[in-house]
Parts: structure tokens; C-alpha cells; sequence
């Protein structure tokens, strides 16, 4: 019946956008109809969009131009989330994500904006708990406990950088809902994604949260380039490694797999991720790991070429 997104971290609102697009690439049931997104910039401007048909194809335009990526202000936000189904939901739209650039956003999935018992929808009622200061956890928490027989769940995002999404005991008894939560600590980033009567469930939310997630993280910059050649030699070890020589040419490759030190093999004994010592100082990890034909622990080809370049970045592999 709806899905809901939530993101904090770099490129939130780009996260956000790309997700719900997967999700309806891949998804099937009410998705490609409405859609309310909202996004805070860190400078704390709020920015929304929204579409009752067309999903998230529709949810952003370029002059004539339909099925264009959010302008930069938006894929630049440091938190958004969005509310998607099918076509055609009450308006206004925006009473879906209740959102302030000095306080965060709350939607949820369900019906987030059904009146609770206090006579205040459940996601406002949600939103001022964080305007009263409360982490998304804990104004999520109040709200759900006080209606466990609501029909929703509800998803918040806080500028502390706090990301949190669950369910009413009504909602955690249905077979179809999904519920993931992702994080970098290393990026300040984290995910929440709340499903229902989409398919496949519970592992579509899984997926959309992975690909948010990935796009907050984004490819590491490129630090350097190092050279791996025929002939060069590859120990035992009890770490993958490469070491460099002053020229940033591999002088010697360890690899941790004793099975493919004797004999003729085709492996991968550079792992992506493995560091690069030049001089007993680590300059890098790699970001490339080539298919190599090794003869008694020594290269002999790298599947065609006699050299590679690999690029290296100064960021270790990090979720």
C-alpha cells in the first residue's frame, strides 16, 4: 500500500530519490502513483516535490522534461524522506512528511497521517516530539505506544542525524510489511525504510535501504595510481597487501590463499580494499582487484595485458 524512505548523511536527498526509483523498477503493487518528498539543505531550507501519478518518474521536471534526477539543491540535502504509493491521494500532499529546516521530517507508511488518540495526526504528533527536542527513537516510541492499534507506521528524520522507523503492534502482525535500517559511521550516514503489501516483502526494503545507503557513501576519490606488472612476485601471507616501490610500481604482492602458491592458477590474489605499502608506509587501499594468471607464485599475465593500472584511494572499506 505505501512505501516510506528516510535518509541523513551526504546526498541524502539524492539517496532518497534513487531508492524509491529502484523500488519501482523492481517492486510490484501500489507504487508509480503519488509521491511526497521533502529535503533540508544544511544551510536549512526546506524543499519539497510531489506528483500523484508517475512516481518517481514524474517527481521532478526540467522544462518539458519528465523522469530528470532532483536538482542539486535537493540531491545535495543532508536529510530527506519521501512517501510513495499508488496514484491519487488526498491533498494537500505535504500532510504526509510533516517537515521544518531547523527540526527534521517524519512520514511513515500505512496511514501516518490517521488521527491518533490525542486528536493530533500520528505523524505531527511524531513531528513535535522532535520540535520538543525528542530523538526520532524516542518521538517515534511515544507516539506508537500510546497507539498500538493505529494503522501505520512512521519514519523520522532528525537533524542530530538520527534516522529511526517502526510499527504499531496493529502493523507488526501483518505478513507484508518490510522494515530495514542501514548505517556509516565512517559517512555520518543512516537509512530507514518502512514497506507494505509491495512485493517482494521483506527484502525489497533490505535492497532500497542498501541502495540508499550506497549512494550516501558514494566512490572514494581516487589518491594515486599504482602499476602491477608481469613477473612480479606474489608471497604467503597473513594479509592481503601490495607493496610499491618508489615509482609506485608493485615490487612484491601478498596474498592469504596457500592454494594458489604452486602451480598454474587464474585467481584474484589483490583483493579490492587492499592496502598499499610504499617504504613500510601505508599510502592506500585498492580499489581494483584483477583476475591474474599466476605460475608458482609469480605473475604472468594479467588476463591479456603484461600491466594494470589500479587506482588506490586513502579511504579504507567501510559500510
Amino acid at each position: 500500500m505505501t512505501i516510506a524512505i528516510g535518509a541523513y548523511g551526504p546526498r541524502a536527498g539524492q539517496a532518497v530519490y534513487e531508492s524509491l526509483r529502484a523500488a519501482e523498477r523492481v517492486g510490484t503493487g501500489s507504487l508509480g502513483g503519488f509521491a511526497s518528498f521533502a529535503a533540508i539543505t544544511a544551510d536549512g531550507r526546506l524543499i519539497r516535490a510531489e506528483t500523484q501519478r508517475g512516481g518517481a518518474g514524474t517527481l521532478f521536471t526540467a522544462g518539458e522534461r519528465t523522469g530528470v534526477a532532483p536538482p542539486s539543491d535537493i540531491a545535495d540535502a543532508i536529510a530527506a524522506a519521501v512517501i510513495a504509493s499508488g496514484p491519487d491521494r488526498p491533498e494537500p500532499l505535504a500532510q504526509f512528511v510533516p517537515a521544518d529546516g531547523r527540526v527534521g521530517l517524519v512520514t511513515g507508511h500505512r496511514l501516518p497521517q490517521s488521527t491518533g488518540i490525542d486528536g493530533r495526526p500520528l505523524n505531527v504528533a511524531t513531528f513535535e516530539g522532535l520540535r520538543a527536542g525528542l530523538s526520532s527513537e524516542t518521538a517515534i516510541a511515544h507516539v506508537l505506544d500510546a497507539n498500538p492499534e493505529a494503522d501505520a507506521g512512521l519514519l523520522a528524520v532528525d537533524l542530530k542525524g538520527d534516522v529511526a522507523a517502526s510499527n504499531s503492534a496493529r502493523v507488526r502482525r501483518r505478513h507484508d510489511f518490510g522494515l530495514a535500517h542501514r548505517e556509516s559511521k565512517a559517512h555520518n550516514a543512516r537509512v530507514a525504510v518502512l514497506q507494505n503489501s509491495v512485493k517482494p516483502y521483506p527484502s525489497l526494503a533490505n535492497l532500497i535501504a542498501d541502495i540508499a545507503l550506497d549512494v550516501i557513501m558514494g566512490e572514494p576519490a581516487s589518491n594515486g595510481t599504482i602499476v602491477v606488472k608481469a613477473g612480479t612476485t606474489v608471497k604467503l601471507g597473513s594479509e592481503a597487501l601490495i607493496e610499491v616501490d618508489a615509482g609506485l610500481v608493485a615490487a612484491r604482492l601478498v596474498t592469504t590463499d596457500p592454494l594458489v602458491m604452486k602451480g598454474a592458477h587464474i585467481c584474484a590474489p589483490i583483493y579490492a580494499g587492499s592496502p598499499i605499502y610504499r617504504a613500510g608506509q601505508l599510502i592506500g587501499y585498492s580499489r581494483l582487484e584483477p583476475i591474474i594468471e599466476l605460475m608458482d607464485g609469480r605473475i604472468m599475465s594479467l588476463i591479456g595485458p603484461s600491466s594494470l593500472h589500479i587506482d588506490y584511494t586513502s579511504e579504507p572499506p567501510a559500510r
